[in-house]
């Protein structure tokens, strides 16, 4: 009964507080300082460290939680490529540290209008080869990222495919944005976070001069062979249902090992109530179980 009204009271929250913020019209650096606000509302586990990192020179934070000494995971934080940051995502990676049993490390890539496509995907790459040189190995770094932090998880382990490069242990992606065309968004009856006129605006922000359609924007559209194992997490209360549902049927085709959870009920990117949502500490443990399963010893 409680958790019921603490879902309620949360969703009431979000379509009150965060949705009128993610409105074309608004400034983004007034979206940014609003959302950074915002996002003091998740909480890390007690316990939970911070360090400042700058893996491959890009700037970023080490989240660790205990000894952390499994592997560690590449965390690409969510906002439309043009929101968010390390900071905004503690509660996440505090939660990741603490079910996974890694390291966390959240680059801070370069976000647009300031600096559209490939920034994002350039500094995650950096960041790749960063962690690399520290030492671990590709099979003990995992990837993991939400929203557009989901749909960058995907492209940068394609374009490290297309290099002939080694791939992650494992990809994990909570309510990914693999489509920027937008063309066959999900109408829920209830959508408490997202506005598909702000995505649009993002989406063209990020993109730039290069088509919508380009698989490292919209990794719907490309080849998705070759890619580690994918858990996918995704509400049934968000316009991004059929961009996880299709990413999950276009893994499926093209050979990936891959697991998709629809939480009835729940909005886009849940995970960040953590610690306070059963539900979403639940999703948590299953992200850091299917982290730990494919990492190597």
């Amino acid at each position: 009964m409680l958790q019921q009204l603490l879902e309620t009271t949360l969703r009431q929250t979000m379509n009150r507080l965060v949705k009128p913020v993610l409105h074309p019209a608004i400034p983004v650096s007034f979206q940014r300082r609003v959302i950074r606000q915002a996002y003091r509302s998740s909480i890390p586990p007690r316990g939970t460290r911070f360090q400042g990192a700058s893996p491959g020179g890009v700037p970023a934070t080490r989240t660790s939680f205990g000894q952390g000494l499994r592997g560690t995971v590449l965390y690409l934080h969510g906002g439309g490529y043009i929101i968010g940051s390390s900071s905004t995502h503690r509660g996440i990676t505090g939660h990741l540290a603490k079910t996974s049993g890694c390291s966390v490390v959240t680059p801070d890539y370069r976000l647009a209008p300031e600096n559209p496509f490939p920034a994002a995907l350039d500094d995650a790459e950096a960041c790749w080869n960063g962690l690399l040189e520290e030492g671990y190995k590709p099979e003990q770094i995992a990837v993991a990222g939400d929203s557009a932090g989901g749909g960058l998880s995907i492209a940068l382990a394609m374009r490290l495919r297309d290099k002939g490069l080694p791939v992650p242990a494992s990809l994990t992606v909570f309510s990914p944005w693999v489509d920027l065309t937008q063309e066959q968004l999900y109408a829920p009856e209830c959508e408490p976070v997202l506005q598909a006129r702000w995505t649009s605006k993002a989406a063209r922000l990020y993109a730039g001069q290069e088509s919508l359609t380009n698989p490292l924007i919209s990794p719907i559209f490309g080849d998705l062979s070759g890619l580690p194992p994918l858990l996918i997490q995704v509400g049934s209360q968000e316009i991004l249902l059929n961009d996880a549902e299709r990413l999950a049927d276009a893994a499926n085709r093209d050979n990936v090992q891959t697991r998709l959870e629809v939480f009835n009920n729940l909005w886009h990117v849940f995970q960040v109530h953590s610690g306070q949502l059963d539900r979403a500490t639940a999703a948590m443990e299953t992200a850091g179980e299917h982290i730990r399963r494919h990492l190597a010893d």
